[in-house]
C-alpha cells in the first residue's frame, strides 16, 4: 500500500486567486505558512517558517476564496503533486498540496470546509465562561473503568 498524505494547519501567505478552467470548474491557488519551533545547539528558541503552494477545486475553491484572506488561519488534507512545465527551453517544477478536505482555523469566518464537516475549533464554540461549565464533584476510580 502507498501513502500520500498531507496535513497541514497554518495561515495564507496571500489572498486565494480564483480562476476557471475551460470545463468551468473553480480553481483556487493560494500560499500557506507553517511554522515550527525548536532550540539549537546552544539552547537557544529558534522558529522555521515553511512556505507551501496550495490549490483547491471545485466547490471547496469557491469557498476557501469565498471566505479566506491573507493572514486567516486554515487546515489543509491533501495530497502532494508535482507538475512540471517547459518555458524558455527551461523545465520548471512545482509541487503542491491538492487539498482533498480542509476546516476554516480561529477567525477564519465560517466554520466547516465541506457539508456535514464537524467544526474545527470545538473549543471556541464552548462558553467563554468558566462558571457557565459544570463539572462533577466526584472523582473517578481507576478501578470503575471497564477496560
Amino acid at each position: 500500500m502507498y501513502l500520500n498524505k498531507v496535513l497541514l494547519y497554518g495561515n495564507l501567505t496571500r489572498d486565494p486567486e480564483l480562476r476557471a478552467l475551460p470545463s468551468g470548474q473553480q480553481v483556487a491557488t493560494f500560499g500557506l505558512a507553517t511554522n515550527r519551533v525548536y532550540k539549537d545547539k546552544e539552547g537557544r528558541k529558534q522558529e522555521a517558517t515553511e512556505f507551501h503552494n496550495i490549490v483547491a477545486f471545485g466547490r471547496q475553491a469557491e469557498l476557501i476564496g469565498q471566505y479566506m484572506k491573507k493572514g486567516r488561519p486554515l487546515f489543509v488534507e491533501g495530497r502532494l503533486q508535482t507538475r512540471s512545465w517547459e518555458a524558455d527551453g527551461r523545465k520548471n517544477y512545482r509541487t503542491e498540496i491538492v487539498i482533498d478536505n480542509f476546516q476554516f482555523g480561529d477567525g477564519g469566518g465560517s466554520r466547516g470546509g465541506e457539508a456535514g464537516a464537524p467544526a474545527m475549533a470545538t473549543a471556541a464554540a464552548a462558553p467563554a465562561s468558566e462558571e457557565a461549565i459544570q463539572y462533577p464533584d466526584e472523582d473517578i476510580n481507576p478501578e470503575d473503568i471497564p477496560f
